[in-house]
């Protein structure tokens, strides 16, 4: 395997073919009134917006520069220039914050239960937009993306028509036709009829028409009606043939008996499990309208890897987009790609092969100069990848930038993400920052990967396990809006108020050091009275008990309110820390002395 630098070099990629677009300009004439794209997404033809006040605005600025990199490739390979392409970007905020809305549309369930989207998914939703768009407007693509939602009326770059083009028109006009036309009694074609009754809408059939126009002249008997009957005998729900027909409409064109149950007989005796074919083709249909030797290409790539059989018939199944890949320009170079980071290539392709799709130079590169830049090294780097393969396929500015940052806020040392770098698939807003908020508030230690890996009850359980230990006389029921977990703090709250306005008190306060122990090492020195939050810090409150720093008599301690002679309490194997001896009955109440330790 030939060597591969696993980092950008200075130059910059190089542009996308600059031959399709020209600069030559005219005036469009468009009539004065509001307009709106009908292209829908093909994944699931949702049209309708998703409210973003549920999505943080963090995530929302990371996700409209997502939409802004997904616009500007598909413009590039559209043949614009890289400075054209900026320009248009730079003209189309409206038009981002659709696409935004769009993708919030079509993956709403996700965005509710605070899952959020890899950069692959992001891709695969708004890509096929960007496509049904570019047919509806055709020359006219950068005039709607600059001037959304408002009809553009100024000169705009546009794409000069040759005259294979006007014919390519000419036929899809024709066959958009085909699809609207009516008997003489007043009803649709049979075929059409047919897919309405399917579940999918006229403006959808039209569509798919656009894209593929031999779709129209297809025959209900002969064509249609056998591969949809096909699919409904695999198991494919009948809701999902409209997904899979919008998805990939050649479907129809295939011959079952010499191509379509072949294929799949092929595919079942390399491993894919029957059962799932339903799935599988409802994730990925065009895996059955490629050729036996495309797949068969693939798959001995996959043996030169070192898969087994039954390995690759369980990542065809799980990811069959994979085989759309081509093997000499995406899968071979991205296998050495991580082989140079040390990672064990096979196992990577087994349990993440979406991973095999992002470009290097404008993903996997960038992800691994963002570690090396905050002192990982290579080795550490792959066995990240290794443990996690799923890290490559999220977003920089998105997803790794935002919880690195928070991450440096946590109580944990940079080698805790060597061991658990799924800490970077779990949500920023609805699991990391609540459930260490939680552990945090009690003071209680916990491995990162039981703060986020664990259930919600299972979380629960072990906070309260962790705070039976710390105080054990304590009562530990819990309830979803008492972070204390049955820590109780009974007239404590009032002590802090009367502690925190004696200004001896806080400047003490900012002195104490930080105890890394267990609040159960105090308890033989007084009776644990709470768990106490001041200035967003926990303390722990001890009465009847005395300390002192080291040898250091508390009675020197500016501020000191005639103290009782302390005993010496750093007691074994523990730090010395401040502590500070209230015997003033005015300010203290009932109590004849408080210890208060700072916990880390």
């Amino acid at each position: 395997m030939r060597a591969f630098c696993p980092v950008r070099s200075v130059e910059h990629l190089s542009c996308l073919s600059k031959g399709l677009f020209t600069t030559s300009r005219i005036r469009l004439p468009f009539p004065a009134k509001h307009f709106s794209c009908k292209a829908k997404f093909a994944d699931s033809g949702v049209d309708g917006l998703f409210s973003l006040k549920v999505v943080p605005p963090t995530l929302l600025a990371a996700e409209k520069e997502e939409a802004k990199a997904v616009l500007t490739l598909f413009l590039k390979k559209q043949g614009l220039s890289n400075a054209v392409a900026a320009r248009t970007i730079n003209k189309s905020d409206l038009f981002i914050d659709h696409l935004v809305s769009r993708l919030h549309s079509v993956h709403k369930s996700r965005y509710l239960v605070g899952r959020e989207l890899t950069t692959l998914e992001i891709r695969d939703a708004l890509i096929p937009f960007l496509e049904a768009l570019l047919e509806e407007h055709g020359n006219f693509m950068v005039d709607v993306v600059e001037n959304f939602p408002h009809p553009p009326v100024k000169e705009k770059t546009v794409v000069p028509v040759s005259q294979p083009n006007l014919t390519l028109d000419t036929k899809k006009l024709k066959a958009i036709s085909r699809v609207s036309e009516i008997d003489q009694a007043g009803k649709l074609r049979p075929h059409v009829l047919y897919l309405i009754e399917l579940g999918m809408d006229l403006e959808q059939i039209k569509g798919i028409t656009q894209r593929f126009p031999a779709f129209a002249y297809y025959s209900l008997e002969g064509k249609i009606k056998p591969v949809v009957e096909f699919l409904l005998e695999l198991g494919v729900p009948k809701s999902d043939i409209p997904t899979i027909l919008n998805k990939r409409p050649q479907l129809c064109g295939i011959s079952l008996s010499e191509n379509l149950i072949p294929t799949m007989t092929f595919l079942e005796n390399l491993g894919v499990d029957k059962k799932q074919w339903a799935k599988v083709i409802y994730r990925f249909p065009a895996l059955l309208t490629y050729s036996k030797q495309k797949v068969e290409t693939t798959v001995e790539f996959f043996y030169e890897m070192g898969l087994s059989a039954e390995r690759i018939g369980k990542i065809l199944t799980r990811g069959p987009h994979i085989i759309g890949y081509s093997v000499e320009e995406k899968l071979r170079p991205t296998a050495e790609y991580f082989h140079s980071l040390g990672v064990d290539v096979p196992v990577l392709l087994y349990r993440c092969p979406q991973t095999f799709g992002l470009s290097i130079e404008a993903h996997l590169k960038p992800v691994t100069e963002f570690f090396l830049e905050r002192g990982y090294s290579i080795k550490e780097i792959g066995t990240m990848i290794s443990r996690y393969g799923a890290l490559y396929t999220f977003s920089l500015p998105r997803n790794l930038i935002p919880k690195w940052e928070y991450f440096l806020t946590m109580d944990y040392s940079r080698s805790d993400l060597v061991k658990f770098p799924q800490y970077f698939g779990y949500s920023l807003e609805e699991r990391i920052k609540p459930r260490y908020a939680q552990v945090k508030e009690l003071g209680v230690s916990m491995l990162l990967n039981q703060v986020l890996s664990l259930s919600g009850s299972d979380f629960e359980k072990t906070l309260k396990k962790k705070v039976k230990k710390m105080f054990p006389d304590k009562d530990t029921s819990c309830s979803s809006n008492d972070h204390r977990c049955g820590v109780q703090l009974p007239a404590q709250k009032q002590i802090l108020v009367s502690l925190s306005e004696h200004k001896n008190y806080c400047t003490v306060l900012e002195n104490f050091d930080h105890v890394d122990k267990s609040t159960a090492a105090f308890a033989s020195y007084g009776h644990v009275s709470a768990v106490v939050r001041l200035n967003q810090v926990s303390y722990i409150l001890v009465h009847d008990a005395t300390c002192k720093k080291g040898n250091e008599d508390p009675s020197t301690i500016p501020g000191h309110l005639n103290p009782p002679q302390p005993p010496l309490l750093a007691g074994e194997g523990l730090p010395a820390w401040w502590c500070y001896i209230f015997s003033d009955d005015e300010t203290i109440g009932k109590y004849r002395s408080i210890m208060v330790v700072l916990l880390k």
